[in-house]
């Protein structure tokens, strides 16, 4: 991980800023991903802080991502919430990307849960089906490149149970309680902006992965640097199987997203009620 003394300084000028604007400490941080951003109307919202307002961090640039940090009680848990995340493609270094995570874990989380929108790669995918990740593939560069700092964590990180299997297990429980139909599989990140070719969702589906996108890895990656356990799920917003591709844009993805966001909802919501941490 590439972070310097002026890395540490920026972590702890924000987290002191935030504690500031809100003093309890969130047990959970969670990522809300493209058209996943209506989750925030489950939280007891107490505090809501525009990103612009937070000293050194980003600003979300992408339609679907409204830049707010939000704390409040969702299913009785003290929760921070990103609506909306930001992404390689946006022109950030990745130690940008993934600072959010950085601060949380600084504010005192226990647990991040991660959510995103992807193009699923299996035959018996279709759109709005949710799948929790059980592992990734990462083409993306790698967040923790450069200089390492061991306060943080340690020069090469262990990723063999990078999605939390304990927590995957209960998810999968609650979701059959709730009749929510799940699957589970590996996630590939890329870069981005542009939307996969026919033949590099076939190369991404031939090296093993179920869907394709454009984030989660490295925050995931940074999360478990941190030693900071992990829960993901995706929501299957568009194909890339072999007959079934069609030209997508953002606009569709993010309407995708949002029709499947209440079974979304409904899953963090029971499994919040679990003893996951």
């Amino acid at each position: 991980m590439l972070i310097s003394k002026n890395m540490l300084e920026k972590i702890n000028e924000t987290t002191a800023y935030i504690k500031q604007q809100f003093e309890k400490q969130p047990e959970i941080g969670i990522i809300l991903g493209t058209g996943l951003g209506e989750l925030v109307n489950e939280i007891e919202v107490e505090k809501a802080i525009p990103y612009e307002e937070i000293p050194n961090f980003p600003v979300s640039t992408v339609h679907g991502h409204k830049g707010r940090l939000i704390f409040g009680k969702l299913s009785g848990r003290t929760i921070v919430a990103m609506q909306g995340r930001f992404h390689y493609y946006e022109g950030y270094t990745m130690q940008e990307v993934t600072f959010p995570v950085r601060v949380m874990k600084q504010l005192g989380i226990q647990l991040l849960i991660v959510s995103n929108a992807s193009g699923g790669l299996k035959e018996e995918f279709e759109v709005g089906d949710l799948m929790l990740i059980s592992d990734h593939i990462n083409l993306m560069p790698n967040p923790l490149i450069g200089k390492n700092d061991e306060r943080i964590g340690t020069r090469f990180p262990d990723m063999s149970d990078a999605y939390d299997h304990r927590i995957l297990q209960m998810a999968h429980k609650v979701a059959q309680k709730s009749g929510i139909k799940v699957h589970e599989g590996i996630y590939a990140a890329v870069t981005g902006p542009t939307f996969e070719t026919p033949a590099e969702y076939n190369y991404i589906h031939v090296i093993g992965a179920h869907a394709v996108g454009m984030s989660t890895v490295p925050e995931v990656i940074v999360a478990r640097h941190m030693k900071l356990p992990v829960f993901a799920v995706s929501v299957i917003s568009d194909l890339g199987v072999k007959g079934k591709i069609v030209q997508i844009s953002h606009e569709e993805v993010i309407d995708a997203a949002a029709a499947a966001q209440p079974k979304m909802t409904l899953l963090i919501k029971e499994l919040l009620k679990e003893p996951i941490i």
